[in-house]
């Protein structure tokens, strides 16, 4: 089984540290390909930077030429899911629902720690597209930028468990869902520093799910809403599903 993990922004390093949450939880036999848009915004802070990565990420795909049995979207709260979608024959499956799905299986209300609080509309706009927003108790910022997350460690899984603990203590939360594809691989020292509340690590979730969906031999319905796009030009580039 070959999964693709598509990092939404452009920022390498990123790509890297995604590539190795999910190498680390895949099961043996399962090979994972990471990589990023060829263009786009280096990190993604509201709704432009969202939507200009979204385009970036279906363009990547569009045009990616390699087969995969499966798409992981690393973007928490992004637009695009719904486009790979119509565009791809294969499972596709993002780190913001993937996470809260699984963290609904583990207690009766989740919390979500992200970036910046300017994210947080956003991604629960998302949840509650997704009609995952009902055990949401709550949704807060560590106020770190995304770029800032790789800079400094120590301070960056501080601030995840102060905010953390503010969601489990002040609004309920049981479970905790890190907010950003940047902190992947930080669940455990968070769970640890938390007296072990549950905490769900995005890449992780949907490379799980991912593998599940592939191995029961399921796959997005195309019978209507993700029925692929119409052949058409756009601005000179021909559109159409592309063949997994």
């Amino acid at each position: 089984m070959r999964i693709l993990v598509l990092n939404p922004n452009t920022t390498a390093s990123m790509t890297a540290s995604i590539r190795a949450i999910a190498e680390a939880s895949a099961s043996p036999g399962t090979e994972i390909v990471a990589t990023e848009p060829l263009w786009g915004p280096e990190s993604i802070e509201g709704h432009f930077e969202g939507y200009l990565s979204a385009a970036a990420v279906l363009d990547r795909l569009a045009t990616y030429d390699e087969p995969f049995d499966a798409l992981v979207m690393a973007g928490f709260g992004e637009p695009g899911r719904e486009g790979a979608q119509e565009l791809l024959d294969v499972p596709v499956l993002d780190i913001t629902e993937s996470a809260a799905q699984l963290a609904m299986m583990l207690g009766h209300a989740y919390g979500v720690v992200t970036t910046l609080d300017r994210a947080v509309p956003q991604i629960r706009d998302r949840l509650l597209i997704a009609g995952l927003a009902q055990r949401c108790a709550a949704v807060r910022g560590t106020g770190l930028g995304v770029l800032e997350l790789e800079e400094d460690p120590e301070r960056t899984v501080e601030a995840i468990v102060r905010t953390a603990r503010e969601v489990v203590e002040r609004d309920g939360a049981e479970v905790i869902c890190l907010g950003c594809g940047g902190m992947a691989g930080l669940q455990d020292q968070v769970s640890a520093a938390l007296g072990g509340v549950p905490v769900v690590d995005g890449v992780a979730a949907a490379v799980r799910f991912a593998e599940s969906v592939v191995g029961l031999g399921l796959s997005t319905s195309k019978v209507r809403t993700f029925a692929p796009p119409r052949p058409k030009a756009i601005g000179g580039w021909p559109v159409s599903a592309r063949p997994s």
